[in-house]
């Protein structure tokens, strides 16, 4: 027999929105203690800890084979993982250039760093949008655009 497309019964929806509620609740005070770092936008690490964090709280929610217990251990594995590592990235340089990475000059003097854009996949058409949002006319006003560890272009202006 196939799975209702539309609706199944009143246990599943009433399951889902206390699970939800709960898990929602628990996921803000879990980050609430472990502090504004947790989230931010620092480095690529952090956007996997944060899309994993959602990722699992989505799996809690819609698959009741996951107890609720199951599932907030799991959210506390990844936030601890988080802390544990931000923490040690600010104690350690040297496991700070494991996880965070340098940020890279694409333009220096109004000049295209070709070498650099490559590596970095940038392409000039994503340059100028930089410049232009940063509310410069042209290259030629510009000093340096910068490839930020969060992915962010920094321009700099002459």
């Amino acid at each position: 027999m196939n799975p209702p497309m539309l609706f199944d019964d009143w246990t599943g929806i009433g399951r889902t929105l206390f699970v939800g509620f709960a898990a929602y609740v628990v996921l803000i005070a879990m980050l609430r203690v472990s502090g504004k770092r947790t989230l931010s936008k620092m480095n690529a690490f952090d956007l996997v800890v944060t899309v994993a964090l959602g990722s699992t709280l989505a799996t809690v929610l819609l698959n009741q084979s996951i107890p609720l217990a199951e599932g907030v251990a799991a959210l506390a594995l990844l936030i601890f993982l988080q802390y544990a590592i931000t923490w040690s990235s600010v104690r350690s340089p040297r496991f700070q250039a494991l996880i965070k990475a340098e940020p890279t000059l694409l333009v220096h003097n109004g000049q295209y760093l070709d070498d650099a854009l490559r590596r970095q996949r940038v392409t000039r058409d994503e340059i100028g949008a930089a410049i232009r949002a940063n509310g410069q006319a042209d290259m030629s006003n510009v000093a340096q655009v910068v490839l930020e560890t969060d992915g962010s272009l920094s321009v700099i202006p002459r």
